[in-house]
């Protein structure tokens, strides 16, 4: 049975095991991109990255993927949805982090801005623009990478992986991802009155009752500003896992601000299903283009 390119997006953005994933999807040469596998961050197995470097463009704008999967699961083979970019004259990094099983939040933030400064660190060896980096996730990567965009000048939320160059980017495309722990609304399945063996309660070591700090700390919502990376948060209407209002609180807080804020909507979609459309995509293209491209 053939299976469709709609399930094969959620497969991807949402995340699957990364066993399961890396024996599903073989490790194919692409044409015209030059491919760096499992360079390593950090000294953890699952602080690594794959590197997708198209090889007839001079210092392109870097754009990083990072996975959704639940911080439970997932994986950076394929680079998912970012993959494409390369075409578009994109340098494409998908990275791997501390799942929960490993540790909780806020080892997975740390992580992230862990490989954005090994990258910028990396870049005159691998050819990209390390002044002009972009993030991009779904779902739980949708999260993290909201975090990134709004949390550069917090050294709590730093770690201490590959220390010197600032950790900020310059643009983020965040696909259904979580933005306020403290203030879920809908009927998400795993909302603040989630059981201590959900999603949530893993990333925050403990169910949202009794890690109310940790659940705000966790919140890109609790760090909107005016001069935070320009946000495109896409979100389908019908999302039973992550609610829309997820991406509305976000977005309303940031135009308060007069921050560069977009929400695109997704009549319809799921979480996941519904995003693989020439609308989303030209959307997502244009919107790189406009925030990177020189």
């Amino acid at each position: 049975m053939r299976i469709s390119s709609a399930i094969l997006l959620i497969l991807t953005a949402v995340g699957t095991p990364a066993a399961a994933q890396d024996k599903a999807r073989p490790r194919a040469t692409t044409p015209g991109v030059k491919i760096v596998r499992d360079l390593a961050y950090g000294p953890h197995d699952r602080q690594k990255l794959d590197l997708y470097l198209p090889e007839n463009a001079k210092d392109p704008p870097l754009v990083v993927w990072i996975h959704g999967g639940g911080w439970q699961g997932g994986s950076k083979e394929g680079a998912g949805p970012a993959k494409p970019l390369v075409e578009k004259g994109y340098a494409v990094a998908a990275i791997n982090y501390r799942l929960t099983n490993a540790a909780p939040f806020p080892a997975q933030i740390h992580d992230c801005k862990g490989a954005v400064r090994y990258l910028k660190l990396n870049a005159g060896k691998y050819g990209y623009d390390p002044n002009r980096v972009g993030v991009f996730g779904a779902s739980a990567g949708g999260h993290l990478v909201a975090l990134l965009g709004l949390t550069a000048d917090k050294k709590e939320l730093d770690g201490d992986l590959n220390p010197g160059p600032s950790c900020a980017v310059n643009a983020v495309v965040d696909w259904f991802g979580p933005t306020d722990f403290c203030n879920w609304g809908g009927t998400g399945k795993f909302p603040p009155s989630n059981t201590a063996n959900g999603a949530v309660d893993r990333l925050l070591g403990g169910p949202i009752a009794e890690k109310k700090e940790i659940a705000k700390a966790a919140s890109p919502i609790t760090y909107t500003r005016r001069d935070g990376a320009p946000i495109l948060l896409v979100h389908g209407d019908k999302d039973g896992l992550v609610p829309l209002q997820q991406s509305q609180l976000l977005h309303d807080d940031l135009k308060k601000w007069g921050a560069d804020s977009t929400l695109h909507v997704v009549e319809g979609g799921g979480h996941g299903a519904g995003f693989q459309t020439p609308e989303v995509a030209e959307l997502t293209v244009k919107f790189f283009a406009r925030t990177l491209k020189k």
